[in-house]
């Protein structure tokens, strides 16, 4: 009897904290979609102001350079302080930035340098909150549907690649960058509100002296991932291939645009949205399984087929089509690599943890960042031009013209990123490593 008892109240428990992660997941997919209106309507501004696809590249590293200054400090703070308070005061933060840009727009004081300042703001805000809501993942949903959340998170990421730029377009023209940003104002207070009704269950930290010492709490997260070689391999992969994504990220929209206009941009990054939708979709709806591992080195592979293919041809359907297969993998990678830390990983150090992934993560970043704006303009694409040369070579196969050398570097980026995930397959420890590690859940 009292068995059955306490499991009627786990089961009541387990329903009643779903429902606190569906309240807070829907309020952080408001503020994802409003931010990204804002980010793909701004990054098209600079573009088209300055031409420049080395400023347009600086958005990009403001963006990543903080992710890795202050990862490790952030993920110390997600697991001495409340998830909830620590994603709370990152939203609130990022809506007062919002607000001085409007400001800033409305009155015709915008530079872009302003923009550089308050996008690196902002992304030491969304530092500190991915460890929190990843964190607050593993409070809130029992282990069965682990793999169901996370991919729908990625699911609600989705709805904002589909959704953004089709809308940003649309909206810029209609009711102005400033109108975009109130819209983006909005979903803030959406997020916030969320998050200040949803209730989540009493902390699971029991070792709080880790983080009395900063150095020590810092420290404590690579000492435990340096311990586990899969987990380590599996960074390393991510951080290597991030690299060349890193170039992809910065160059797909001077690439679409050097064929086509605004709009079809927008249409196609959409295009991609719909691909990342599908994608968490059929995480979400995946079975549970035990080789997660599996599902990251093919759809990887998939992922550095893509990116080869999309620069072989100046064409918005081909483009269209790789960026669709692209961002259908992209969930399913990055859900499985989740679910596999949250399997892992002792709930108590998550927080450091997780903070520690995004920065050997995102460490190649900068440097793909800083790189791609003048290896593009000084050095690919001079050689693909009418007379440059490489135009009686390459330039027979692939074309020749504004944004063909930017093409070649897609093909070479994804050929080197097919070469490292085949590496990765023969590495043992990241192979095994569901099966070698106990589960910390």
């Amino acid at each position: 009897m009292k068995r059955d008892r306490h499991r009627a109240d786990q089961s009541s428990a387990d329903t009643y904290y779903l429902g606190m992660f569906f309240l807070v997941w829907f309020g952080q997919v408001a503020s994802l979609v409003g931010s990204s209106l804002t980010n793909f309507a701004l990054g098209v501004w600079v573009y088209l102001r300055t031409g420049s696809v080395t400023e347009f590249a600086l958005i990009s590293f403001s963006t990543i350079l903080p992710v890795i200054l202050i990862s490790p400090v952030a993920g110390m703070i997600v697991d001495r302080w409340e998830q909830r308070y620590c994603m709370l005061i990152s939203d609130i933060i990022a809506a007062l930035v919002t607000v001085v840009i409007a400001f800033l727009l409305v009155f015709g004081h915008l530079e872009i340098w302003h923009i550089y300042i308050a996008t690196a703001i902002k992304s030491c805000c969304d530092t500190l909150q991915t460890p929190a809501y990843a964190s607050a993942i593993t409070r809130l949903v029992p282990e069965k549907y682990l793999s169901k959340a996370n991919g729908l998170i990625h699911l609600g990421k989705s709805v904002a690649r589909l959704l953004a730029p089709m809308l940003a377009g649309i909206l810029a023209a209609t009711i102005q960058i400033q109108g975009v940003i109130v819209i983006d104002l909005v979903t803030f207070i959406i997020a916030v509100t969320t998050l200040k009704i949803a209730k989540f269950p009493g902390s699971k930290i029991k070792d709080k002296h880790l983080a009395d010492n900063l150095i020590n709490a810092i420290s404590y997260g690579w000492i435990y991932i340096k311990s586990r070689s899969g987990l380590l391999g599996l960074l390393a992969l991510v951080a290597v291939t991030n690299f060349s994504i890193g170039f992809v990220e910065v160059l797909a929209t001077p690439l679409v645009l050097s064929f086509a206009s605004p709009t079809t941009l927008g249409i196609v990054f959409s295009i991609g949205g719909s691909g990342m939708l599908a994608g968490s979709i059929a995480m979400s709806v995946w079975s549970n399984t035990k080789r997660y591992i599996s599902r990251v080195f093919c759809f990887m592979l998939l992922g550095g087929v893509s990116i080869a293919a999309a620069g072989l041809k100046a064409n918005t359907a081909l483009f269209a089509l790789c960026a669709f297969l692209f961002f259908f993998g992209m969930p399913i990678v990055y859900g499985s690599i989740q679910v596999i830390f949250q399997k892992k990983v002792s709930p108590d150090i998550q927080g450091r943890v997780f903070a520690l992934n995004s920065t050997i993560a995102s460490s190649s970043l900068p440097l793909a960042f800083f790189m791609a704006g003048p290896l593009a303009d000084h050095l690919f694409e001079p050689l693909l031009l009418k007379d440059g040369l490489l135009a009686s070579t390459v330039g027979q196969i692939i074309g020749v013209g504004v944004g063909r050398g930017i093409g070649l570097m897609f093909i070479l980026l994804g050929g080197m990123n097919i070469l490292v995930i085949l590496l990765a397959y023969m590495y043992q420890p990241l192979k095994s490593v569901e099966t070698s590690l106990p589960d910390m859940y």
